[in-house]
């Protein structure tokens, strides 16, 4: 029972379906996970134990009376606390918000929900999603799982998300990413995770850090539980209008069958344009996914980018601060607020900025939107590390620096779509991730290529060192 939060969300649904397991066993498993590790990892800020057991008897008898709702009926999920559900606390990472009651919840929270998947609670994260370390000053940082001696960040601002997966006390989880924010975790975590074109998952009810950027998408082991997940919360949203101008998608459609990728085009970032901090773990981890993406018979070459990476990460960064202050300009200057001394700062940067340099910006960002996806055509991906470095321990942050987003950021300004896949282990035993970057609303070839590449590979599958409380 154990072992159960670990497995993959296709297995379970495979087991549920064959009554080879309750919904109730599976809950309970989860829930006992939560309550013998969480107290040192942090992942939770709130956790719905006696209602995810009664919604879990609930789909058993609904299951037992033939009218299980297909293949996310009776499977848990955890929540990003900048996901509004009716009637609960949402902090949005903030201490200051603590106490918060929603009146309204998320379209992919209530899509899910449809889905028959049930709610274990709420995970930490950065506050306002506001920084890619995982750190949290008022209300802690949760403890990447991979090191149980040394508290290691688990990255942001997805925190908490990452860290539920990753040890076992939930199989998935929900993130949101508006310069990495799914991807970074879920690299230092050793978990796949997808950041989704813009428009693709409606985004009301998810508190905002970006109008222009945010995207909401999964945590998980595996491609087709992500696939699972991004089916089940795309689609158009009247509430949203950007999800309206989104093109239709069919994730799991592109994994049926004996997936081929033979002559599939990817375009690896030429390594002169690593910064020099890469370490080497990070290329070994990036020169051997090259070599079994080829062996799989897809065409790789590598080729620099089409643009200015750091500047396009220069000018994200630029963009958020405005927004950051914008959203929350009536209290983050009052010193009496318990805001994290950096999270502060960096919002507070925002109130220089003009208007006029917002919308050079967010021309720019047009721009080269359109030119990325001119460059993209004949090709399925581009493939970068995810991170150049892996997880450090958090007395060791330099909170004025952002070296984990340097491969991220770009994504989110050039409007792609991007999967961060495990890719190996470091020399001291850490997670490495390798990402593919996809045109807008390409995600169907990029989940088809990882899961080739994670049938040939085992990285998902490995876990870190067992707590024992």
């Amino acid at each position: 029972m154990n072992d159960l939060p670990f497995q993959t969300l296709s297995h379970l649904s495979g087991l549920l379906a064959r009554g080879e397991l309750s919904s109730r066993a599976l809950i309970d498993a989860c829930l006992a996970k939560i309550t013998t590790t969480d107290t040192k990892l942090h992942a939770f800020v709130d956790v719905y134990d006696d209602d995810a057991r009664a919604l879990a008897d609930a789909a058993d008898r609904t299951r037992a009376a033939g009218f299980a709702r297909g293949p996310l009926f009776g499977l848990p999920i955890a929540f990003k606390d900048l996901l509004e559900i009716d009637g609960r606390q949402t902090t949005a990472g903030s201490k200051s918000w603590l106490g918060r009651q929603s009146n309204h919840t998320a379209t992919a929270v209530t899509r899910l929900l449809d889905a028959g998947m049930i709610p274990l609670g709420k995970t930490h994260m950065v506050e306002f999603a506001f920084g890619g370390w995982g750190r949290n000053e008022p209300m802690g940082a949760p403890w990447n799982p991979w090191d149980l001696d040394t508290h290691r960040v688990a990255g942001g601002s997805s925190s908490g998300s990452a860290v539920a997966v990753a040890a076992g006390m939930v199989p998935a989880a929900i993130g949101s990413d508006t310069g990495g924010s799914i991807r970074i975790p879920s690299a230092l975590c050793g978990l796949t995770g997808l950041k989704p074109t813009y428009g693709l998952i409606s985004l009301y009810g998810a508190v905002p850090l970006s109008t222009v950027f945010d995207s909401l998408g999964p945590l998980a082991h595996a491609v087709e539980d992500v696939a699972m997940l991004t089916d089940a919360m795309a689609g158009p949203d009247p509430r949203d209008p950007a999800t309206h101008a989104a093109k239709p998608i069919d994730c799991m459609a592109a994994l049926q069958g004996a997936v081929d990728v033979r002559g599939m085009r990817i375009t690896a970032l030429v390594p002169e344009q690593f910064p020099a901090y890469l370490t080497a773990d990070v290329r070994r981890g990036r020169d051997d996914a090259i070599a079994i993406f080829r062996s799989l018979g897809a065409i790789v070459e590598e080729a620099r980018a089409p643009f200015d990476i750091n500047a396009c990460s220069a000018a994200l960064g630029m963009m958020l601060a405005a927004e950051a202050f914008a959203f929350h300009r009536a209290y983050v200057e009052d010193p009496a607020v318990p805001i994290d001394p950096w999270v502060r700062k960096r919002t507070l940067g925002g109130k220089a900025i003009s208007a006029a340099e917002f919308l050079d910006a967010l021309n720019t960002a047009r721009r080269t939107q359109a030119e990325f996806a001119t460059w993209m055509r004949g090709r399925d991906a581009f493939l970068t590390p995810t991170l150049p470095i892996t997880a450090v321990p958090v007395v060791d942050v330099d909170e004025s620096t952002a070296p984990l987003a340097v491969f991220t950021r770009f994504v989110n300004f050039v409007g792609g779509c991007g999967l961060s896949l495990p890719a190996g282990l470091s020399s001291d035993g850490l997670p490495i991730g390798v990402q593919l970057i996809g045109a807008p609303f390409t995600e169907p070839a990029l989940l088809r290529l990882g899961h080739a590449f994670q049938g040939v590979t085992d990285w998902h599958r490995r876990r870190p060192p067992p707590y024992l409380a």
